[in-house]
């Protein structure tokens, strides 16, 4: 008997070892959520308006002892200092252009001062409009869509207004910078050369973003000196692929991350450019790339930690939802042209076809095919087919 019983029992382990057993798989289960698609691209921060401060007329140009950073006020910071070097600053042909200067600059001013009125009755006109949705949207006569569209051109309106004002600004102290070349281009001859000395004032506050002109040198009319900036009034520039800029509206929020603080910044797109440019990928490729300009949306403690040309990571959310039927992404495969999942039914993988919609980089959105609270299987391996039998790990 025991010979007997021995070898039934090895030949019940030989059969039990030859038997299928079920593959072990990863499993999730279909669920409702929140869910987000964005455009994420590397970024970097810039100052929205620049000034280049050139020389006005030739001459030599003392020493400039600012330095990058250093604040500037504005008609009150003296940038550089012109002194005559030849007499060429005198001669008649100087003397011509030096007035021709002047009634440039003076047009200069007054088309200025005619696009800031432009954009003043144009902010004015948004600001009416923006109050007239609002008070639609309290008493529900206007859409949420509507009233978001009357503040985005309230903004810009008052960001051209703004920039407008600046244009104004530095066209009228191009003018004075000019009027004042012309009256040092006569001076008195029993006058001091020092007399003759041209000063150059900032026309804004900021600080001195870069020295182009550090050393004293004799220097032509138009040569730049400084660039100077403001670096509270920063905005956002994102260089994203042209397929992805088709996906980005005015108006988007841009969520600004790795940029060095403890949290994520949030920013609003303010413009999509209409012409790209081509660049060439890390890898060779060339690629037809849109830059997204945005207004960055944060504390004046937190923008001041910011600066001109900082990098940072970009999240553009071009579509969002806080209830959907969502599947990882891992799941999904495809079969000729559809695409599938396997279901877990009763202990066995099912290949099932579904529908996906909007998708992002970890989840996808179901709109068909399954049901909430099925099991999925997440990275299935070639040994999982149609009616396998199958064991979540």
């Amino acid at each position: 008997m025991l010979p007997i019983g021995i070898g039934v029992g090895l030949l019940a382990l030989i059969v039990w070892a030859y038997l299928p057993k079920p593959i072990p798989v990863d499993a999730v289960a279909v669920a409702r959520g929140p869910m987000t698609v964005t455009v994420n691209e590397d970024g970097k921060t810039r100052i929205k308006e620049r000034f280049i401060v050139s020389t006005p007329l030739s001459g030599r140009v003392r020493r400039i002892e600012l330095d990058p950073g250093d604040p500037v006020k504005a008609n009150e910071t003296l940038l550089a200092t012109v002194l005559p070097s030849d007499p060429d600053l005198l001669n008649p042909r100087a003397l011509a252009e030096a007035q021709a200067r002047v009634n440039a600059a003076q047009s200069a001013v007054k088309r200025a001062e005619a696009s800031l009125k432009a954009a003043e009755a144009e902010m004015e006109n948004a600001e009416g409009h923006h109050e007239r949705v609002r008070r639609l949207h309290e008493r529900d006569a206007a859409t949420d869509d509507q009233l978001e569209e009357a503040t985005l051109e309230m903004r810009t309106a008052r960001e051209q207004h703004r920039s407008a004002e600046f244009a104004v600004e530095i066209a009228r102290f191009e003018f004075e910078q000019a009027e004042a070349a012309l009256l040092r281009t006569s001076p008195d001859s029993i006058s001091d050369a020092s007399d003759w000395a041209f000063e150059i004032i900032s026309p804004i506050d900021g600080v001195v973003l870069r020295v182009l002109q550090e050393s004293s040198a004799v220097l032509s009319p138009g040569t730049p000196l400084l660039e100077l900036g403001d670096p509270r009034n920063l905005e956002l520039e994102v260089d994203v692929l042209s397929t992805d800029a088709v996906k980005i509206q005015p108006g988007d929020t841009v969520l600004v991350k790795h940029w060095g603080g403890e949290r994520a910044l949030e920013g609003t797109v303010r413009l999509v450019e209409p012409s790209a440019f081509t660049k060439i990928s890390a890898l060779g490729v060339e690629e037809q790339r849109v830059y997204v300009i945005a207004d960055l949306d944060a504390s004046e403690a937190e923008a001041a930690r910011l600066g001109d040309g900082f990098r940072f990571e970009a999240e553009i959310v071009v579509w969002e939802s806080d209830d959907v039927l969502q599947v990882p992404a891992s799941a999904l495969f495809r079969v000729g042209s559809e695409w599938s999942v396997f279901v877990i039914e009763e202990g066995r993988a099912r290949l099932r076809k579904v529908k996906p919609g909007h998708r992002n980089p970890s989840t996808v959105e179901v709109l068909g095919g399954l049901s909430e609270g099925e099991q999925v299987i997440i990275y299935p391996s070639d040994r999982v087919v149609d009616g396998v039998e199958v064991t979540p790990r």
